[in-house]
This record gives C-alpha cells, structure tokens and sequence, in this order.
C-alpha cells in the first residue's frame, strides 16, 4: 500500500478521476478536494457543512451528501468527530459541484417534509437516479434513527425506501443493478437489497425488514463505506480495526487488508486508473490517502467509468 499524501482533513468520498486525480472531501475542512497522482492538493470548493459521500453525476457535476457537520475532537495524531452537533448545524443535504467553477448547489434538504439529518453516502444508478443514505446525527445520549433515499437529479423528486434503518452508510449496487447493498455502522452488518426497478425495491421476505443479511462481523467493528469489485466482492471500510473487507458475494469473508499505520477511522475505498485495478483508501483519522493493486478490477460506476 502506497501513501499518496497526507494532512488532509478527515477524507471521504473519494472519486478516482479519468486524468489519475482522486476527489474527494475533507469533512473537517468542509471542502471538496482534488489530490493528484503526486499528492497535490487543490481546493474545488468550499460547501460548509459536512460533506461527506461524493459520486459524479450525468451532468458532470459532483453531487455529494451533506451530513450538516460534526464537532470535532483531536487526540493526538488523531481527528474524529465528536458527539454533538457542529455549533452552525441547519440540518443535511444533497449538493452539486460544479468541478470548473466550484459552484455549489443543494438539491435536497427534505423529504416530504421531513428534513434530511445526516446524509452519508451515495451511488448513481444507469439511469441516472441516485441512492443515498442518511445515518442521522448524534446529539449526545440522543441518535437519529437514518433511512434510504432514491432521487432525481433536477430535485423533482425524492422517496424514502426504507425507514427506520439505524446508522446506514455505505452504499453500492450490484453491476446487473439487481441488487443494493449497504453498510449498518454500528451494528457492523452488510445487508443486501432486490431492487425490482430504479428506485423500488423487491417485496419483503418478513413482515418487518426489506433486506437479506449478507454478513455479520463477529468482533467490536464498525462499518463505513463501500465498493464492489468486478468479481461482485463488496469492500467496505472497517473501522476500529483499521482495514477494509472484501465479502464475497456469498457473505465470506475473502480479504481483510489493514493500513500501514494503524488508524481506528478507515473509512473509504473506490477503484480507478487505468484498468481499475487501483484501490484508493481514506485513512480519516490520520488524514492520509493511500493507493494498492487490487487483484482484479473495481466495478465501473455508471458516469465516470463507463
């Protein structure tokens, strides 16, 4: 595993770029940033608030979860975000960037008039539409309850698929777009979704749950986000012990690949270069982006690989 750079603040997202640059946010610094394949860092632009999971959209844009913003805490080496709300907290959002001009727009800060809490991460369907998560917000003894949206880009429209789903996250489609997978944090459980049409999803198997558990890890894990790998390995972010997880697609564990340097705040990992057989992980709590050879391609996402 390769250092690309460090200093940044709390990274996420990150996007891995035709021309070999990595987008991603920096969620401290509440900006969206591009790192070049020698570790430049350029400011794209400044949202506010907590930007969190990115994915490039049809239009070119970068549309991006707002989670509205944390206090942070620094121990050490260390940067995590604390357990109350940022003191300018208005509520989360679904934004777009515009990567020449850095022009910010918010899409979506509601749902049927339930304001959004903590959006997280997202993922674009071939059609255009996006799924996104919101994991809520912390208020000290108190925890939002999060959900699962599909929306449209123009804003025209947003539906909650599944609530209540306490602390989702990461989130990913299956390449037949069959399937929506997504990451429970705190319980640390992989759960996987039928999808019957874009932005539906399949009957339940239960009267209470809509999702199939793929798999549970036995240990004090906590679960960030994800991608999935051509051979339908889904790789999420492990916090606690520092690494990601490549499950395959019948709930094994196939890999588990750590940080250099330890780091309880592993919360990121998309695939790029050239034949998409380049890893790219966010080490947050250290502020670091790292790169490795993966061992076969990363799935193409629909609108920048494609």
């Amino acid at each position: 595993m390769r250092e690309i750079c460090r200093g940044l603040r709390f990274p996420e997202g990150p996007v891995a770029m035709p021309d070999g640059s990595v987008i991603l946010v920096e969620i401290e610094r509440q900006t969206l940033t591009r790192v070049s394949p020698d570790g430049e860092i350029e400011v794209i632009a400044h949202v506010g608030g907590g930007p969190n999971g990115a994915a490039l959209g049809p239009d070119g844009r970068m549309y991006i979860c707002n989670n509205g913003g944390f206090e942070w805490i620094q121990s050490g080496p260390f940067l995590r975000p604390g357990e109350q709300l940022s003191k300018d907290y208005v509520g989360g959002s679904i934004q777009a960037v515009d990567l020449s001009s850095g022009k910010v727009e918010t899409i979506y800060s509601a749902c049927e008039g339930e304001s959004l809490k903590g959006p997280n991460d997202i993922v674009f369907d071939k059609h255009g539409g996006f799924y996104f998560t919101d994991l809520g917000k912390r208020r000290g003894r108190l925890i939002d309850r999060g959900s699962v949206f599909y929306a449209k880009t123009d804003g025209s429209y947003i539906r909650e698929l599944i609530h209540p789903f306490d602390t989702p996250n990461g989130i990913g489609l299956s390449a037949d777009e069959a399937t929506l997978y997504v990451a429970e944090t705190n319980a640390a459980r992989l759960w996987s979704f039928e999808i019957e049409a874009p932005g539906q999803l399949g009957k339940s198997p239960n009267l209470y749950w809509p999702g199939k558990l793929l798999h549970k890890f036995s240990g004090y894990e906590r679960l960030d986000s994800l991608a999935l790998d051509a051979e339908g390995n889904v790789v999420v972010a492990t916090l606690i012990s520092g690494c990601v997880t490549a499950i395959t697609p019948e709930g094994k564990v196939k890999a588990v690949v750590p940080t250099p340097e330890f780091d309880l705040m592993v919360t990121n990992v998309c695939f790029g270069g050239s034949d998409l057989k380049t890893a790219f992980i966010t080490s947050s709590g250290l502020g670091r982006l790292y790169s490795m050879d993966w061992h076969c391609a990363g799935l193409p996402l629909n609108f920048l690989n494609t």
